[in-house]
């Protein structure tokens, strides 16, 4: 879904069959200036998405940022400035200050693994486990804080998963697999544990995700493993063992808490 289709959406949700506070408050002809500021320090990103929802609304609202995306902000700081009718900023308000809240959210917990795993060549990973209909934004947010995107969706690599084995030996549908990708698209394959991935290992997928692996299991892993192949880890990762597990050498890590447990960064609009 496009970021307009989304935002139209949740103008749609929000405003109904109109503001009514606004409408019997405030004169339609009356202008103001605004500001979204930063009540807390964190990675800002959704300020272009945040002008949309506002330009959606009113064409004529001049929005002007004071940062951008991907950038570290501090307590107080002024994110954007806006200026134009007071019914069309306030009418846009909520919906805006949501996906801006949202997106920096995410973008700072991203960041905060990123900063966790220094100086450890890993990459910080998002999943799937996305808000529905918002997976390019969240996904977006996470590339803003540093990280980097699994899988878009379901067409975009294989990932087999235990669902795709029942019956199936592991070594035999990689093989099935790599006969019948579309060329160029990688393989990855989720193991459960070391004798899984041994056996996946003797296949040569080019990535294998070891899932839910204990600390131990994974430096076993990563001694064994083949140059040509590279481990991921998931599963019951947080911001207390990422350090270690990057410590063992593993190219990869996934974090679903990224985009379905990030905090909303706390941000307000002051109207001047």
């Amino acid at each position: 879904m496009k970021s307009l289709e989304i935002i139209k959406l949740a103008l749609k949700e929000d405003i109904g069959s109109g503001d009514i506070t606004t409408k019997l408050t405030i004169s339609a002809g009356q202008k103001i200036k605004a500001r979204i500021i930063a009540k807390e320090k964190g990675i800002v990103c959704g300020l272009a998405v945040a002008e949309l929802v506002f330009k959606t609304v009113d064409k004529n609202i001049r929005f002007k940022p004071a940062t951008s995306d991907g950038k570290q902000v501090k307590k107080g700081q002024v994110l954007a400035r806006l200026e134009g009718k007071a019914v069309s900023i306030l009418k846009a308000e909520r919906v805006a200050l949501n996906f801006l809240s949202h997106l920096s959210g995410i973008a700072t917990l991203t960041n905060r693994y990123v900063q966790k795993v220094k100086p450890y060549k890993v990459k910080i990973m998002d999943t799937r486990k996305t808000t529905p209909g918002l997976r390019s934004l969240e996904k977006c947010a996470v590339r803003c804080g540093g990280g980097v995107n699994h899988r878009l969706g379901l067409w975009d690599q294989v990932l087999i998963k235990d669902n795709h084995l029942k019956g199936l030996r592991l070594k035999e549908i990689i093989k099935k697999v790599k006969q019948k990708r579309p060329k160029g698209m990688k393989i990855e394959v989720e193991v459960k544990n070391l004798r899984q991935f041994k056996q996946a290992l003797e296949a040569r997928p080019d990535i294998i995700m070891l899932d839910n692996f204990s600390l131990t299991n994974i430096k076993k892993a990563v001694k064994i493993k083949s140059a040509s192949v590279k481990i991921e880890v998931s599963g019951g990762v947080n911001l207390s063992n990422a350090r270690r597990i990057a410590a063992t050498g593993v190219e990869r890590i996934s974090v679903g808490e990224l985009t379905h447990s990030a905090s909303a960064l706390d941000i307000a609009l002051d109207c001047e």
